[in-house]
């Protein structure tokens, strides 16, 4: 459809107004931002007054309640600068394997610019943190501004900007509003545990929105000097990006059979579950507590103690803990859906860790076998049952679900690297649980077969490789559907 002379003149119109308000938007926020560092750095007793106030009567309404302080923790975790490097990280990794390096370098550079900009203004300002009567939380370095405020402004907000275009128009509102509450939240968080003054929070949010707002407006100006026309900022930084920014395919299914594969996945739970129940009760009831086999192996290992080895031991551990899983699963869950363009994938990694951790729990809650008394016993084992091994068996299905990925999804080198580190991250885990004192042989041995069992199930139900179950289309034969066939991207926004 050709564009008359006359709507391409009112469209110019509107974008002209478009940008005149945005750019007022920013000064505004410019300003405000200056009057609160002016205030900050000039010491305005009616501010200090305030910022002293509200942080005394959060920090009076959060102590001695556990729970309150521990939510706290974690949400202000979301707008920590771990978090924000890793939403940088994985989504510059999303963006190359998608093929969109101009996005790519533009999270780059906003989150290289949050950093510095974080350090600078607090080694500027060098404001002290607040002084509270019962501390629940403390942080190093200065006080403003806030670099969760900061952090996770500028963190979910290029989020967003980069994800609107794949966002449905009817569902962008939400988006926009989920993303400010989790903003908010962070912030008050800060506040709430007392390492923060409300004056510090502010500062970040402004200080955030306009760095969000010059490297955006840096990156519509390089898209128009690449030739492509004016877009709305609430139809996201780049809509012509919008076939790499979609997760996978409208007609991609993520269960194979619907509700019969997740039936076919709670049955082998249960079933699972009973027969590693019932591996548990012959293992201490029916051959004894502990067996002969059992012993040696604890006694030999606990006599090979060094610190070398122990130091070994625990990073080894690490490998499967909670935190080294769930870290795992944040980088290879997004990434395996930006490869693959396919839901079963990421679903696959996700019920795969989340299934064997519920036959973990289940059997130890039931099984209660108790850890091996030997000494030297290294720090850290958290007193739960010895039967099974959780961190052997997050090890087999999390390093071998990753290995059967790379299998059928990559060629060459990249399958024969997974599939190594898919027998070494186990038997290193293995390894350190026997050496620190954590676990009898039994237990650990148990782990990897229940392990090994419940990913082929998973496998087997989920089918996440490239091949189509029968009746299905093959995704290989399947184009995406966000932009038209024989459209390039430019084509496709004028379109």
């Amino acid at each position: 459809m050709r564009i008359t002379e006359e709507q391409q003149s009112e469209e110019q119109t509107q974008f002209a107004l478009r940008s005149l308000a945005g750019l007022g938007g920013v000064l505004a926020v410019g300003v405000l931002f200056t009057l609160v560092l002016a205030l900050v750095a000039g010491r305005w007793p009616v501010l200090r007054t305030i910022d002293v106030t509200i942080v005394d009567a959060l920090n009076s309404a959060v102590v001695g309640r556990a729970w309150v302080v521990s939510v706290l923790h974690f949400l202000t975790d979301l707008g920590g600068s771990q978090a924000a490097w890793l939403i940088f990280s994985v989504l510059v990794a999303w963006l190359l394997v998608r093929r969109s390096p101009r996005l790519a370098t533009y999270v780059a550079v906003t989150g290289l610019g949050a950093a510095v900009l974080s350090d600078g203004i607090k080694a500027l300002v060098g404001r002290v943190r607040p002084v509270v009567e019962v501390a629940v939380a403390t942080a190093p370095g200065n006080s403003f501004p806030s670099g969760h405020a900061l952090g996770s402004t500028i963190a979910y907000g290029v989020l967003l900007l980069v994800f609107l275009p794949a966002v449905p128009p009817r569902f962008r509102r939400a988006g926009i509003l989920g993303v400010a509450a989790i903003v908010a939240i962070v912030g008050m968080t800060r506040v709430a545990l007392g390492v923060h003054y409300p004056s510090d929070v502010v500062a970040g949010w402004l200080l955030g929105i306009l760095w969000l707002a010059v490297t955006g407006s840096a990156f519509r100006r390089w898209r128009q000097h690449e030739g492509l026309g004016p877009a709305r900022v609430s139809a996201g930084l780049a809509p012509e990006d919008r076939p790499a920014l979609v997760p996978a395919p409208a007609h991609d299914r993520p269960m194979p059979q619907g509700w019969l594969s997740v039936s076919e996945l709670l049955v082998a739970v249960v079933l699972l579950w009973g027969v590693v129940f019932g591996a548990g009760v012959l293992i201490t009831e029916v051959l004894g507590p502990v067996s002969p086999f059992d012993a040696a192996v604890v006694r030999w290992f606990a006599t090979i103690h060094t610190d070398e080895l122990t130091t070994a031991a625990a990073i080894a551990s690490q490998l499967a803990g909670t935190l080294g899983v769930v870290l795992v699963l944040v980088v290879t869950v997004p990434l395996s859906l930006a490869l693959t363009r396919r839901w079963r994938p990421p679903l696959f990694l996700l019920v795969a860790v989340m299934g064997e951790t519920a036959v973990f729990l289940a059997v130890a809650t039931v099984v209660e076998r108790s850890r091996p008394a030997v000494e030297p016993r290294t720090l850290g084992l958290p007193p739960t049952s010895s039967f099974p091994s959780g961190h052997v068996a997050a090890a087999v299905v999390t390093y071998g679900a990753i290995a059967l990925l790379a299998h059928a999804w990559t060629r060459g080198w990249l399958r024969n690297l997974f599939t190594a580190w898919a027998v070494i991250a186990p038997v290193a885990v293995a390894l350190s649980r026997l050496y620190r004192g954590g676990h009898y042989p039994t237990d650990v041995i148990v782990s990897i077969v229940y392990g090994g069992i419940w990913l082929a199930v998973c496998w087997h139900v989920l089918r996440p490789g490239r091949g189509a179950p029968h009746g299905e289309e093959s995704p290989d034969a399947v184009q995406d559907d966000a932009v038209p066939s024989g459209l390039n991207s430019r084509e496709a926004e004028t379109a």
